[in-house]
């Protein structure tokens, strides 16, 4: 393939080009398995040509089995940057998604179901969702209501403010009366709401906080898009199984 902008030879199907700093790709889907990934490249309604990526696991809880895991994320984060994509949509194991996550920058939608290329094809049509740009501690602005868990309570907010398609996180009352439970703070967004927007749930020990997170998504589905993306940023900050 040849750079769209100056015809210089590219290495892979839709790579950055490095001669005239021209991008070839606007989006990557990740299907990602414990053993191997396929990393697809897209550009406008186009499919640029797919890669894969594949590993062999070492046993659970070992340190060589970290080290895989890590350096097979490095070899599915270099596919991405070799593309400089606008967007990365990513579905399957989500251990591996997590590990590839730390070690890009780019911003991740969460994809579910079979044929996640055809999905994101398929959405092409869709107005994309307003990007907030206010800080988190905008976002916050005015929580200085009581929150349960201290640090890992306010941090389970932090998390969840910092995405770009929530616009305000609105803390409820707390709920004292449930049964206790061990393992610290955790947090989980459920389902969305006809508005697309979402509740978070606090819980620590015997007490629970109802927060409610307003979105930019206009409607149920968008909403449990972004929903599904705060508990994949919960789960790689700990805060959520």
């Amino acid at each position: 393939m040849e750079c769209r902008q100056c015809a210089s030879p590219l290495a892979r199907p839709g790579d950055y080009c490095l001669v005239c700093r021209t991008a070839n790709a606007d989006t990557v889907v990740l299907e990602l398995d414990r053993d191997r990934a396929r990393v697809t490249t897209l550009l406008d309604e186009e499919v640029l040509g797919s890669r894969v990526v594949t590993t062999t696991p070492e046993p659970d809880g070992t340190e060589r089995e970290l080290t895989e895991l890590r350096n097979f994320a490095g070899l599915v984060a270099d596919e991405v940057r070799r593309k400089r994509p606008e967007e990365v949509y990513a579905t399957g194991d989500r251990e591996v998604l997590r590990a590839v996550r730390r070690q890009l920058h780019h911003e991740f939608y969460r994809i579910e179901g079979e044929e996640p290329v055809q999905q994101v094809l398929e959405r092409r049509g869709e107005p994309p969702l307003e990007v907030v740009e206010a800080s988190v501690a905008e976002k916050l602005g005015g929580t200085h209501s009581t929150l349960i868990g201290g640090r890992a309570g306010r941090r389970a907010l932090e998390v969840v403010a910092g995405h770009p398609h929530v616009k305000k996180i609105v803390p409820g009352p707390i709920d004292a009366s449930g049964s206790g439970a061990r393992g610290g703070v955790r947090a989980k967004a459920t389902r969305a709401d006809d508005n697309g927007n979402v509740r978070l749930l606090l819980r620590d020990g015997s007490s629970v906080q109802e927060n409610r997170v307003v979105t930019t998504a206009g409607d149920r589905e968008m909403g449990e898009r972004v929903r599904a993306d705060l508990n994949d940023a919960l789960v790689a900050a700990d805060l959520q199984e």
